[in-house]
């Protein structure tokens, strides 16, 4: 639906995949709209339905088999003034049309416009999938756009490492963008309600107030839409996720449910362990397996949800699967993280991207908990391979040993998905010893303590030290002249915590220290490419 607002689809009959006549007509269903559900009888296998469009209409319809595909509806908390005119949230078709009209009619209706910039301005509230799909569109069809979101990052499945890539392209590419900041109340323009310009004022709860909103997108997230089914004794959650068994059905006979609203298994932690996954591709899964499950005298389990997920921003594409580093340290689990940064397809061939990495596993076992990745090309190739290797119970040392496609234009013979395996089982057999990102800065700084970057002269001058500000004993020694100068290293070094541009060089030149010096080696996971996005954020 974003697309079609911004003007990249532009055939409105597109967005409808089906409609109740062709519905009718293929399958021979009998498809009610504008037609809500008020009462679910489970006793009597009967649903009550009222026609919008006549609200004081009231339907019986009864059931053999009740499939509930109630989905998601978006967060409205109650922030003061988020009932005003002009704050849209975006559900469906109708949220997407009623969000074209008033762009459309917006121009003639600004007066405040003028005061703050040539163009109108629109506020995201959230930077979540659908919020930055939004930014992206709105950016498209002219507007500045300011997105304002309350954790301290953007794209909260990722990690900050991997979101602030994303983070600093939005800046780059003129959106501003606010987070750890959360929206304390929506004002009219002025002070007053003018109705000929339905301008909002966004207030933030540090205080700071945004320029006058033409347009307000309310992406907060999303809260499952089973009120009418809790009341039918149908057990939900506490936040509201409908409890199915392995086959997807309800505590009740005859009922079933799929999509948003139901909370599935986590297979990647196994015992039971359960989410909530929003997504549309295991709601589709699961519509057919509940079919054939009503059908069939053999009934599947469902599995559970990897939560595979991708999205574009602009010209880059972020994508993950599994577990983030937030849930594993909420859960206690034990991981270690790895991340590279190799081409699309092959560095001599033109046209090669960066795909920023990262692997999260199991220090000990090798399992694999889950993997993100950024970048211009090739990202989600990447992140479906590792999501297929999870569901096969591959370990990170299987992910080095996977044959993948290779010529030139597209890949390369050792892939991402490869690199990013060698790097972890590195680490899982203790060829090397890593250092996060997050804690250089305070190793930096104790005695013993030395930082060696191996990069090359010209790309310090280029892109900067790898770490100012604290009294951290650096070295600058390529990695070609590494051998020939081993003595520079100071004898009563304690600690030597290695990095280059991307990671590679650091880890021969790891294996080249363990082999001569006494002191403790690490590679900084990431190196110069990680940390340099969130150096400022330690």
């Amino acid at each position: 639906m974003p697309y079609f607002i911004g003007g990249e689809i532009t055939d409105r009959n597109q967005m409808a995949v089906q409609t109740p006549e062709s519905l009718r007509r293929r399958f021979n269903l009998t498809v009610h709209v504008n037609t809500r559900v008020t009462n679910i009888d489970t006793e009597n296998k009967t649903v009550t339905t009222t026609d919008e469009t006549q609200p004081n209409s009231q339907t019986t319809i009864s059931y053999d088999e009740l499939v509930l595909a109630v989905g998601s509806e978006p967060l409205k908390p109650p922030i003061p003034g988020i009932s005003r005119k002009g704050l849209f949230a975006l559900r469906n078709l109708q949220d997407m049309d009623a969000i074209v009209e008033w762009l459309s009619d917006m121009p003639q209706k600004c007066t405040s416009c003028s005061g703050y910039s040539k163009k109108m301005h629109a506020v995201v509230a959230g930077a979540g999938f659908v919020g930055l799909e939004m930014v992206e569109q709105l950016m498209r069809r002219g507007l500045d756009v300011t997105v304002v979101e309350m954790l301290p990052q953007v794209l909260g499945p990722l990690d900050v490492e991997m979101a602030a890539i994303i983070e600093d392209d939005l800046k780059a590419k003129g959106v501003t963008v606010v987070t750890g900041d959360a929206i304390q109340e929506f004002l009219p323009f002025n002070g007053n309600a003018d109705e000929d310009d339905p301008s909002t004022v966004v207030k933030l709860k540090s205080g700071r107030m945004l320029p006058p909103a033409q347009i307000t997108i309310l992406g907060m997230g999303v809260r499952p839409d089973t009120r009418v089914v809790a009341e039918a004794g149908i057990e939900c959650t506490p936040r509201g996720h409908i409890v199915v068994n392995d086959y997807l059905q309800t505590n009740k006979p005859s009922v079933w449910a799929a999509g948003d609203a139901i909370e599935v298994l986590n297979p990647i932690l196994g015992n039971g362990e359960k989410w909530s996954v929003p997504l549309a591709g295991p709601a589709n899964r699961q519509g057919r397996l509940i079919a054939d499950n009503i059908f069939k005298e053999k009934m599947r389990k469902f599995k559970g949800t990897y939560a595979a997920s991708v999205v574009r921003v602009f010209e880059l594409i972020g994508a993950c699967v599994g577990m983030n580093e937030k849930m594993l340290a909420a859960k206690q689990l034990p991981f270690a993280a790895v991340h590279v940064h190799p081409g699309s397809h092959a560095g001599y061939f033109p046209g090669a991207k960066s795909v920023n990495f990262k692997l999260l596993f199991n220090p000990t076992t090798g399992q694999i908990w889950g993997a993100q990745a950024v970048g211009e090309e090739g990202v989600e190739k990447r992140i479906d391979v590792v999501s297929t290797a999870m569901q096969g119970n591959l370990t990170v040392e299987d992910l080095a040993d996977l044959e993948l496609c290779y010529a030139p234009p597209v890949g390369s013979a050792k892939d991402p998905v490869n690199i990013a395996g060698m790097a972890a089982t590195n680490v899982l057999e203790g060829l090397v010893e890593q250092v996060d990102w997050k804690e250089l800065k305070q190793a930096a700084s104790l005695p013993g303590v030395v930082i060696l970057d191996v990069r090359n002269p010209g790309e310090i001058e280029k892109s900067g030290p790898l770490i100012e500000g604290c009294d951290a004993k650096t070295l600058c020694i390529p990695l070609d002249n590494l051998r020939a100068r081993l003595g520079e290293i100071p004898a009563d070094a304690e600690r030597i915590i290695v990095s280059c541009a991307s990671g590679q060089r650091a880890y021969y030149a790891c294996r080249i220290l363990m082999q001569s010096q006494s002191a403790k080696v690490e590679n900084l996971s990431g190196a110069f490419k990680t940390f340099s996005k969130v150096s400022g954020r330690v």
